[in-house]
């Protein structure tokens, strides 16, 4: 979890900019992909909107747990080892990650489409073939039962208490949930858009975004394992906190765009 800000203005955009980056989490991707694929043969009325369903049902058990938390912060204090086990679980995901993207790519024929690859949706594949609205929502409220959301809710719930109680709790928890709105609704609207297109265009484009996706896990993880291993690199990133996740959103969703331009330069080629 990053060391939260000490003023309420750079807390709510350091939680706007983790909404944003857990929305590019890999299996967020995978999982988008597989409900809008589904739905785009048996429910197209819903498949572009398959991100942002996910995403409401996602944020909605971040709120539930930040408000949970927050009632309770002050009759339990955090472990000291709790911030280590996060970062050496988030370090392994992120690395298995990481490698299973960069491998899809390389797997995958030049004449299809690469499809991102997430562990919990490799574990719960079946749930991809959904295709109520409420039942895409449940997905994304399943795929938040992990380690990674409850640090997150811990983090509002237990700096909320430093600015007030539940109030500030719910409103991180909010703007956690909006931004993330904003990444997976929009990743939805693409695959929706490549699935329509499914020519040379979406094929480069998948692959660029596979690609980006397998080296920011890996360039994350490898930053993590940094921190642990160097004090020195830990000490200077204190405080960067914001400028880290916004350039890693930078980083994601300028691959968005140049995956694009790229495929259609040269198709046009």
């Amino acid at each position: 979890m990053p060391t939260p800000p000490t003023d309420w203005l750079s807390l709510l955009l350091l939680t706007f900019v983790l909404g944003m980056k857990h929305g590019f989490d890999a299996d967020h991707l995978a999982t988008i992909d597989g409900l809008t694929r589904h739905n785009s043969r048996v429910h197209p009325a819903i498949a572009r909107y398959c991100g942002t369903l996910f995403s409401i049902g996602h944020g909605l058990v971040v709120i539930a747990i930040a408000l949970g938390v927050s009632t309770a912060a002050g009759h339990w204090a955090v472990p000291d080892w709790f911030g280590t086990l996060g970062a050496l679980i988030s370090i392994g995901f992120l690395t298995a990650l990481g490698l299973l993207n960069l491998h899809a790519v390389l797997r995958t024929e030049p004449h299809a489409v690469v499809q991102p690859v997430g562990l919990k949706g490799r574990l719960l594949g079946r749930l991809r073939h959904v295709s109520h609205p409420a039942g895409v929502a449940l997905v994304g409220a399943l795929f938040a039962l992990s380690f990674d959301t409850l640090s997150q809710a811990a983090f509002f719930a237990l700096t909320a208490t430093r600015f007030g109680g539940w109030q500030q709790a719910l409103a991180l928890a909010l703007l956690f949930m909006l931004g993330m709105l904003l990444t997976d609704g929009v990743n939805g609207l693409w695959i929706a858009r490549l699935i329509r297109r499914a020519d040379q265009t979406a094929r480069l484009a998948s692959r660029v975004m596979g690609l980006a996706v397998a080296g920011v896990s890996l360039l994350v993880a490898g930053f993590g394992a940094a921190k642990l291993l160097v004090p020195a690199v830990d000490a200077w990133s204190e405080g960067r906190e914001l400028a880290f996740g916004a350039a890693l959103v930078a980083i994601i969703a300028l691959s968005y765009l140049a995956a694009t331009r790229l495929a259609r330069r040269v198709v046009a080629a």
